[in-house]
């Protein structure tokens, strides 16, 4: 005899029968354009250098940067975010790099530029750590401290230079109070409102920074948490986005992006600019480094993770496996929508 009404009556499983439905019934996507590639260019060197520490990942030439562009607009991403690393000699206590017209990041903004014209947002990273001989982001007082006054000087030299040079979008990094609004006063001064400012708004003092150090040849002394903010809070992140907001920016950002899911979830809920999420090096290099072991389905792994991020509220993710992700995406769904 047939029994009708039987528990369980609602069967949540129906809709994971197979991979159509389980498409068809998805609340997140990604999607190629959600995602933004990070880049590094060296100065000085004739043929892509790895990066030990991230497999995979290279220190560009010049030539080789290009390449990397135009196959980031083949794979549909909507963004390229580059960071120079100058010639260890060139480094000084200002980051005389990082304003030189001729510097390692304001050549390659000009070549990718001509690569790619407006079919890639070229980005830039506005921060000093790269080009400074003690490594921090920003300008030392007597005492040996980041001086944050000295430092927006330089900031807003930097973004007027990168701008020139051909940047659609400065992301300033560094975290020092007041840093957006000095850049967007000092870019409309040369008649830039055209250019957006991706405001590096939560950035945590994060051990998973760790393989970039080796990415831009950082020199740098001591540690950052004076002006990163402290894991344990959240509060204070909140903070940090009401007074980027109010000086102007156009975008924001969370970073690292998948220990701090939480935040980059409170951050999207409470703005109506995009939010923008970065999945760093030490994100990227823990998969790998388990995927090559074995451990790990390496690329499951890298979908889950990227999922995760968009899932807790990122409009775009700035992520090393950018071009391959999206090539992967527009395979699997027959070319981009």
């Amino acid at each position: 005899m047939t029994t009708y009404g039987s528990f369980p009556g609602t069967r949540p499983r129906r809709l994971r029968t197979n991979p159509v439905m389980r498409r068809m019934v998805a609340e997140t996507r990604l999607h190629p354009a959600d995602l933004i590639l990070p880049a590094f260019v060296r100065e000085g060197v004739s043929e892509p250098v790895p990066i030990t520490a991230m497999p995979g990942v290279v220190q560009h030439t010049r030539d080789s940067l290009k390449k990397a562009a135009a196959e980031a607009v083949a794979a549909g991403i909507s963004g390229i975010m580059l960071f120079g690393v100058p010639e260890e000699s060139k480094k000084d206590a200002l980051g005389t790099p990082g304003t030189d017209p001729d510097g390692i990041l304001q050549v390659a903004l000009r070549d990718v530029r001509a690569e790619v014209g407006d079919d890639l947002l070229v980005m830039s990273d506005l921060c000093l750590d790269e080009t400074t001989d003690h490594g921090h982001c920003g300008v030392l007082d007597d005492q040996g401290r980041v001086d944050n006054d000295a430092t927006l000087e330089r900031y807003a030299e930097m973004a007027q230079v990168q701008a020139d040079a051909g940047a659609h979008v400065v992301g300033p990094s560094g975290m020092m109070d007041g840093q957006v609004g000095v850049i967007r006063d000092a870019l409309d001064q040369i008649g830039r409102e055209d250019v957006a400012i991706l405001a590096y708004t939560v950035k945590y003092a994060s051990a998973f920074y760790g393989p970039f150090r080796e990415a831009v040849g950082s020199s740098l002394q001591g540690d950052r948490k004076t002006y990163q903010q402290d894991p344990a809070n959240t509060r204070e992140s909140l903070r940090e986005l009401a007074l980027d907001l109010e000086e102007g920016a156009d975008m924001v950002m969370v970073k690292p992006a998948g220990p701090y899911l939480d935040i980059l979830a409170r951050v999207s809920d409470a703005v109506d600019v995009p939010v923008a999420a970065y999945q760093i090096s030490g994100e990227y290099s823990m998969i790998e480094a388990a995927a090559e072991k074995g451990w790990i389905d390496r690329d499951r792994a890298i979908m889950e993770a990227l999922t995760g991020i968009r899932r807790a509220g990122a409009r775009s993710i700035l992520t090393y496996w950018a071009t391959e992700v999206a090539q992967k995406l527009k395979d699997r769904q027959g070319g981009a929508h």
